[in-house]
Order: C-alpha cells, then structure tokens, then sequence
C-alpha cells in the first residue's frame, strides 16, 4: 500500500484523464519575490472547479516531463496526435523535420513544447469576466455552433513558464497567433455529455489587463482534451525545483519532524430533492449504511493537530475504490465538487461527487448479504506547499448496502475518523532560500503505529469493535415505546374512563396512582386531553383553524426548530413530510396566538410530542393549556426570572436531599442553570428517550410543573456516582451524553419514574425557596452599585429600544412595502379603469349603432310585412276568382250532361215510335225484315237522317273535351298560386330571423329581391288563361 504515492503514478493512469476533465486551471501572475532559479514574474496555476475558485494557493508542484512514459495517455489515439518537442540542437543534422523554423517566429522553436495535431480553432471573442467558467461555456457553444468552417491548426503548448502558447495553421505551416504563458488566465473545457465536450478554450489578457479574449478549439479525438488541459497544467511548475532540492538532500544532513492529521470521512446521499444527507452508521460495528442506486457525495475532512502547520495548497485528486489494500492501478477517480478550508480554518474540507451506477463500483453498489460488510477504500492527494511531493492519505472503512427504499431506525451519527502520523525530513534548496522544505519519509495510521510499538499488528475489524460509540449525543425522538399493556391494566383504566366521561369537571378517584405507573400507549391521546381538559373545547379548535391561515414574524425561526427536532423519529425525518408540516403549523399558530411571547425555542419538541397521540388541532389545544394553564409560559417571561427561580429552588433541594452532590457542585462553580435548562424549558423532551418522554408528559398533566422538580432530582439521585468523580467539564458532558444513554431501555426508564414519584418535594418548601430567591434577588438589587444598576437598566432600555427601532423599522418598512404595493395596485386598477371606459364608451357607441340598424330592420320589415300582406290579398283574390270559375264550370258540365241525357231519351222515344209505326205497316214490315235490300235500295236516305244527330253529338263532346281541359288549366294554376305562397311564407320567416339574429347589411338586397319575386309572380298570375265562359257556348 503506498500512502505516500507520487503526483506522477497518479497522473500516468487512464484515470488522470478524467480529473483534468473535471478541472479548470486559472493562470494568475505571482506577487512575491520568485524561487532561487530566478522565476520572478512567472505565472502560477490556479485551479477553479465548475467555475467556482476553490484553491487560493498557486500550483507550484506537478511531474516533470523529462521521463516519456510518465506524461504519455494511454489511449493510442492520443499518442498519435500528440508530439513531444525535444530543444533544438546545434547540429542541424539532428534537427526533426516537425521542428523547422516558422518563418513568422524563428526564435519560438528553441522553446522545449507540446504539439497536439488533429484539431480545429473555432475562433475568438470578447469576454468580461475572463475566470468565469459560464462565460467561457456560453463562448464555447456560440462558436461552436456559428463556426461554418473550422481551421485545422497545430497547438504548441510550452513546457515551462518561459514560453509561449502558438497556433499555426496545419495546412501552410504559418502562424495564426502567439501568447506568452503569463497571459494565459483561464482554461476550461466543454460540459461531459454535451456537444461542447470535445472543446476547450482558454482566456488571455488582450494588450491591457482591461481587455480579455477567449480562443476557443475543438478535438477531433476527444479524449486529448485532457491531455492538452494537463499540459497547461505542466506549463506552470516550479522551474527544475524538484531536482535541485534530490541534489540538495544528498549534502543535507536529515532532520526527521513529525505531524500528526485527523482525517474525518463521511457520505452523504442524495435524498431526491435536491439536498445531500449524511448516511447513518451502525451504532456497533460502525459501519457506513448505503442505499442502492442513489447518487452519493464524499466528504473528507483533513486537520493538523500538532506541530507546525503545514499550508494544504489543494487536492490533486480523489480516488476511491471497493476492497481493501487495493493497488494504485485498481483506484478509480471520482468528480471534484469543491474544496477549501472549513469555515474556521481549522481543516481542509474536500468535496466530490460519486455516482455508485459505474460498473467499477459494482460490488458498493448491490445489496449485501445479511452479516456481511464489504471495504471501501478513498484516497485523498494533498499538494502541501512545504512537502515536495504530494501527500496520500488513504482511508479503509465497512460499509454495507440496502435497497433503495430501506429505512434505518437505530444508527450512530458519530463521524468515522482516523490518525495519522507524517514524518517528514527537512532539505534544502539551491540558493540557500530560508522557507523550509520537506520530503516525506514515512505516513503511517494510529493503529499501525501503535501495532508496530508493541510488536504485533491488529485487524481492521478489531480496531473498529473496540471502538465505543461513547461521545455521540443520543438524537432526539429515539426510543421505541411498547403498546403492549396487562389486561388487568386496561380494565382499570376503562372503569376510571367510564366514570370520568360520567363527571367530567372532576376527576375520578384512583387516577393519580395510575398515573405515575404511566398512562398506557394507546389510552395517551384520550387521558392527555382529558387531564388538559380541552376534550371539548371547540371554541379553541376553530379559532386554531383561523390562526394557520395567518404570517407569523419568527417563521425563519420555527422552520429551523423543526427540522431539528425528533430527526430519529420516522413521522418528522422528511423535510416535507406531514409531521414537519403539521408541526410547522401549530407552532405558527401558538406564535401567532401568544402575541407577548410568540414562539419560545425548544417548544417545537413538546408540540411533537403532542403531535405523536394526536392530530394537530387537539395537539394545539393541549399545547395552550400547558403553556397557560400549567404555567410553562411564565418561564419565559421577564427575562426568564421565572426559570432562574426554578434553578434556585433545584438547588435549595439538592443541598437539603444531596448535601454532597451539591458541595461537588459548588467546589466546580457547576450552577443548575448550566444543566438544567434544557430540561425546564423542553420538559425533558429534547434528548430523552420517547418512552422517559412520554411518562414524565403522564406525570406533568396529572400533576402539575412541580413535576419537573421530582425528575431532576431523580437524574440526580442516580448518576450522583458519577458526577461526584466528573470535573466542570465532564460533568458537562455527562449530562449531554452519558446521561439520556442510560434511558434508552424501557425498564431504566420506568424505574427512574418510579424512583421520581417517590420524591417528595413539598409546596411549601417551594413558596419558601421562592421567597428566599426574591429576598435574594432584592438584596443583590440593593447591594449592587447604583451606577451598575443603572447601567445594566440602560443596556436593557437600550435594548429595548434597539428592538423598539428595529421593529419600527420593519414596520415602517412593510408600510412603506404596503404602499408602493397599494400604488401599484391602484395604478393598474386605473389602468384598467381606464380601458374599461374606453370599453363601455365603445359598447355605447356600438348599442347605439345596433339600435338605428335594428329601428331600420324593423322599418324595412314593417314594409316586407305590407308587401307580403298585398301579396297575400292578391293570391286570395285570385283563389276566389277561380274558385268561382271552376264553379261555373262545373255547373255548365251539369247541365251539359243533362241536357245530353235528354236529347239521348228523346231520340230514344222517337226512335221507338218510329220503329213501332214501321212495323205497324206491313210493307215497311216486310222492308225491314229484308234490312239487307233495304239498306241497299236506300242507303242515302238513312246517311241523311243520321248524318245530323252525329254532329250534334260530336259538337258536345268537343265543348266537354274544352271544358275539361279548362278545368285542369285552372286546378294547376290554383296548384301553382298555392305553392308559391308557402314558398312566399317561407322566405319572409327566413327572413325575419336572419333579419333578428344577423341584422346584416344585405338585408335590403334581400328584400329588394323578394320584391322583385313578388313582382314578378304577380305577373305570371296576370298571365293565366281566359275564362271557360270566353270559350264556345
């Protein structure tokens, strides 16, 4: 295991690649006087990671170019298009043909430089912020996407400070432009994964410092990207100091020094909105509990501990791997996200992203089997301005992995670090330079350290098991509480309920005793409102419901609170979970009721508890009837005087029933206020377990605060061995940590109830001990200079009047906020006023439009209506007319026919008189019986008689056959004269409703030819046949 592994193995790996990728390199000029070599004014590296500065210090340090295999990528395609240009020689038979001379800068090729082939310049503009990484993106992408046809030029970028970066065009060998080194401030390179990622750019100072413009480029093989960044990177180191100071240890004589560094790491998961949360730990063998598929970040904390302090000028990289004692080759890098000193300065915080969905981390990625932990290993590289090489710090730790959607109820937050111990030896530089620079001779763990002094090396695992999870604090909300309960038990309660909701003012006989045993789980919600007596106060639940809709001043405040309270505690872990909604909720509504005291810190804690039993109105309502009622409100009051009477009284009692403790106490100036604070103003919800928790809640709604009094003198009774041998500080620490440990399992907690309950701590002695503190307080009053006094009344006048102030200003300013507000909304109220009168005044103009063209509708249809009713007298004339003569036409046909009728009979009559007379006569007789020769010997004299009756017949069916024809001209017509007065009717209905629903302009077009229609079939019925009587007679 090589902890202490050179920049240059790092950097020889496939995956030095990717920290260049990851990584932007600032060029800034030194300040101060330059190394012994004579590299005043040189430039120095500064590195900003995503556009953000992290590292203040300048890269002085990476690896030489002077062995191949060390700088060369791996890839093959990069091989090709990278050339290493050795100086030129004096001989020139030895000259390279790549190296010729320009004949724009024939002095630039004596410079020792890096060539890259295979790329394209995109072009150049002006920038504002040259160090700023969204700038130089938004460059990248505009070229990149308006550069119709990129140049193809060769990049020469120099080994040393001294040279110059060149770009000559490939095709004819000139140059496009050159920049010395030290008016290079920017590198950056496109985001991974998008159409930018095979570009770079750097940012140079254009003739003034005034001026800046980025060059923009792209790859043809993107992987060279890196290659090219990383040789800027070499452009930068400190000229020959590393070989001078190998030449320098060998005539120094060795100074070993010794310093010691705690490396703290921790992980953090993304929790799917947006927020990074420490992993928890097993609270037993102490490792890191992991969930699947979830993006993952890395923190590692680096902090001196002794000697003199050694300047971390920034992380090279960090790498991490699954295993143990994995080799150098087998690390894999991980994506920087920042790095830099903590806010105090004290340690060196590095920060990086790990996505765990990389087959590489296969085996920290897959859930564990049951018992079992698998190693993870992060190394951290630290370029440490006074070592030569970088430092490796290398971490072991177990870690096992769940499903995604597992939850953890028990874990350990306490943070996994470890020691180590770097042994340097002091060298000296050539020039003699006074600063001191080391080299390392050895890093090594505590452990190892320790196993190497007794001669025997221990296990990992070992290590860890004899690791106590001592000095974490126990986090609030922890404890399981059972909701199992004796039958015998609950039957006693269900006869103390049956006659309590018998009686409700007063409470039952026997309560108070099974009170102090602890109300059972699932009884809490009911008994708890009971004791409050709210169960029925409705008044207070929807004055409640009006009281979340309104702001609150110390919501800041209460949104802090909340998210630190119970976060053991499943129902308010989520940020936006209903019990941090529901918490947020009541204790903005008590703020707002509580209009003098508004919201007190630590009172989110008993609203949770509250909130555990019970949905949050009756919570609410509990919750003003402790802080009324039971007066935990008046702790609070004139400047917490209340409590301090509380603290004197605690003491009085500890000094009559724990002389000794209380002696202990007074010898380590340890005053009551100094622990028990917490425990008055949270009632002992902030850090006790929920079981402790719960029951000292039973006790405070039967009994009242004084309550309070009993628990602490309880803690006291039995930790008092303990405390008695503590000092100040541990005794501090005692009641911080030891002490809510010892009350995690259910039956210490129960006992130390029962031990409280059997405390007597009388009324009287209370009044007594509060007597004695206002005697107290008004001697100390008296005592106490006047001019103090005084000044201690001024300071609090002035206080109060700083607060009136600020508050008057907040007020004024909201005022002032309402105002402009107000303003706004009546301009745009105006505004829109305005555009609303214009409106009306339009809709005016427009009803009065519609009125004139619906008054000349009506006029026009007034007419139409005229028109059709003429129309219509006509078309009845007519049908009359012609019913009349068809009448007359039937009449004539009457009495044609009966006239006809009785030509036919008469004819008849004579024809058989004649015949008769014919056959009277025996010679006619005789005649007509040979018909044969009488037709033939008189055939003219029966043509002759005949010959007028057929006319006659001929004439009347001829006047019929007219008469007929009359008749049907006549119904077709009548037929027609119908149909085109439905066809009239029709089109004036079409009319009146287009007239009444469009009211178009076309309606006169429309009635002009209606008129004409009418007109026109006017005309035609003026064009019918003449009358029947007109005709033959």
């Amino acid at each position: 295991m090589e902890d202490s592994s050179s920049l240059r193995k790092v950097s020889s790996s496939t995956e030095s690649v990717a920290t260049v990728t990851s990584e932007e390199f600032v060029l800034v000029p030194t300040s101060s006087s330059g190394s012994p070599q004579g590299s005043e004014g040189k430039p120095r590296l500064k590195m900003a990671w995503n556009g953000s500065e992290q590292l203040q210090k300048a890269m002085e340090e990476v690896l030489d170019d002077d062995d191949d295999d060390e700088v060369k990528v791996e890839k093959s395609s990069v091989e090709q298009m990278e050339k290493h240009r050795e100086p030129q020689r004096q001989i020139p038979e030895t000259q390279p043909a790549e190296a010729s001379p320009t004949p724009h800068t024939p002095t630039v090729q004596e410079e020792d430089s890096v060539q890259f082939n295979k790329l394209s310049y995109l072009g150049c503009t002006w920038v504002k912020a040259p160090r700023n990484e969204a700038e130089a993106q938004k460059a990248m992408a505009t070229l990149r996407a308006e550069s119709a046809i990129p140049i193809p030029i060769t990049l020469h970028v120099p080994c040393g400070p001294d040279g110059s970066v060149r770009i000559v065009d490939q095709a004819s060998g000139t140059e496009i432009a050159s920049f010395p080194i030290y008016k290079v401030l920017f590198c950056a390179r496109g985001k991974e994964g998008s159409v930018e990622s095979d570009c770079f750019s750097f940012t140079e100072s254009y003739r003034s410092s005034e001026d800046f413009q980025i060059h923009v480029f792209s790859c043809h093989i993107k992987e060279a990207v890196s290659r090219i960044l990383y040789s800027f990177s070499t452009a930068f180191r400190r000229s020959s100091r590393t070989s001078d100071i190998r030449d320098a240890t060998q005539s120094t004589p060795a100074e070993s020094d010794l310093f010691t560094f705690t490396i703290s790491l921790d992980i953090k998961e993304d929790d799917g909105k947006g927020n990074y949360n420490s992993v928890p730990k097993d609270r037993e063998k102490f490792y890191f509990k992991l969930r699947q598929g979830v993006q993952k970040k890395v923190v590692v904390s680096v902090q001196q501990m002794c000697n003199k302090e050694l300047g971390i000028e920034r992380c090279f990289g960090m790498l991490l791997s699954p295993g143990q004692k994995v080799c150098n080759s087998d690390m894999h890098l991980v994506d920087m996200e920042s790095m830099g000193k903590s806010s105090d300065g004290k340690a060196y915080i590095i920060t990086a992203t790990w996505n765990p969905n990389v087959a590489a981390f296969q085996p920290l990625n897959e859930d564990t089997p049951k018992d079992k932990q698998v190693y993870m290993t992060v190394a951290v590289d630290l370029v440490v301005t006074e070592v030569v090489e970088p430092v490796r710090f290398l971490l072991e730790t177990l870690v096992r992995v769940y499903p995604s959607n597992e939850r953890f109820w028990y874990f350990s937050r306490k943070t996994f670090t470890e020691t180590f111990y770097l042994r340097l030896r002091q060298v000296l530089e050539k020039g003699g330079q006074s600063d001191a620079v080391y080299e390392v001779v050895s890093l090594q763990r505590e452990a190892e350290r320790s196993n190497q002094e007794k001669g025997q090396v221990a296990s990992p695992t070992e290590e860890e098991e004899a690791d106590e999870d001592s000095d974490s604090e126990i986090s609030s909300g922890t404890g399981d509480v059972s909701k199992d309960c004796p039958e015998k038990i609950l039957e006693s309660w269900g006869g103390i309920l049956n006659r309590w909701h018998g009686n409700l003012p007063t409470r039952p006989k026997g309560l108070p005793a099974l009170v102090r045993s602890g109300i059972p789980e699932p009884l809490r919600a009911e008994v708890w409102q009971l004791l409050a007596g709210c169960h029925d106060n409705h008044d207070l639940l929807e004055h409640y419901r009006i009281l979340i809709t309104k702001d609150s001043a110390q919501e800041s405040v209460i949104t802090r609170d909340i998210h630190r309270t119970f976060p053991a505690h499943d129902y308010f872990k989520d940020s936006d979970g209903d019990g941090q909604d529901s918490l947020y909720k009541i204790c903005k509504a008590y703020s707002v009721y509580d209009e003098e005291i508004g919201y007190c810190p630590g009172q989110s804690f008993l609203a949770a508890v509250l909130l555990l039993h019970m949905p949050e109105e009756q919570a609410f309502c509990v919750l003003v009837k402790i802080m009324y009622e039971y007066g935990l409100r008046a702790l609070f009051k004139n400047n917490f005087e209340d409590l301090h009477c509380k603290f004197h009284q605690l003491e009085r009692l500890m000094q009559e029933q724990l002389p000794d403790l209380w002696s202990h106490f007074q010898d380590l100036n340890l005053e009551a206020h100094m622990y028990a604070s917490q425990w008055f103003l949270t009632l002992f919800t902030a850090k006790f377990p929920l079981c402790m928790v719960f029951h000292i809640t039973d006790l405070l709604l039967c009994e009242g605060l004084n309550i309070i009094f009993n628990v602490s003198l309880a803690l006291l009774k039995t930790s008092k061995e303990d405390l008695l041998q503590a000092d100040f500080e541990g005794a501090l620490k005692f009641f911080r940590v030891q002490l809510p440990k010892r009350y995690r399992a259910a039956e210490n907690a129960r006992r130390l109830m029962e031990q409280a309950c059997n405390i007597k701590v009388p009324t009287k002695k209370l009044k007594k001990f509060e007597k004695e503190y206002q005697t107290l307080r008004e001697s100390q009053l008296q005592q106490e200079d006047p001019i103090d006094r005084y000044q201690r009344e001024n300071r609090r006048l002035q206080e109060a009047s700083m607060r009136l102030e600020q508050e008057n200003d907040d007020l004024a300013h909201e005022l002032v906020t309402s105002k402009i507000a107000l303003r706004n909304d009546l301009d745009q109220a105006e505004d829109k006023a305005d555009v609303l009168n214009k409106e009306l005044l339009n809709t005016k103009q427009r009803l009065v439009e519609t009125e004139e063209e619906k008054r000349r509708h009506e006029e026009e249809t007034a007419q139409l209506k005229e028109v059709f009713r003429r129309e219509l007298e006509k078309a009845e004339l007519e049908i009359k007319k012609t019913t009349s003569i068809i009448a007359e036409y039937k009449q004539i046909c009457s009495q044609l026919s009966t006239r006809l009728e009785k030509q036919q009979a008469a004819t008849k009559e004579e024809l058989d008189v004649v015949r008769n007379k014919v056959m009277g006569c025996e010679h006619c007789r005789d005649l007509f019986n040979t018909l044969g020769s009488l037709q033939s010997s008189s055939p003219g004299s029966d043509r002759t008689s005949s010959e007028p009756l057929d006319e006659e017949k001929d004439g009347l069916k001829e006047q019929l056959r007219q008469l007929e024809l009359e008749l049907a001209q006549t119904k077709l017509q009548l037929v027609e004269a119908k149909c085109r007065i439905q066809e009239l009717e029709h089109q004036r209905g079409v009319l009146i409703t287009e007239m009444q629903a469009a009211k178009n302009s076309w309606f006169s077009k429309t009635l002009g030819s209606l008129k004409s229609s009418a007109s026109s079939s006017s005309s035609s019925t003026s064009q019918t046949p003449s009358s029947p009587k007109d005709g033959p007679a």
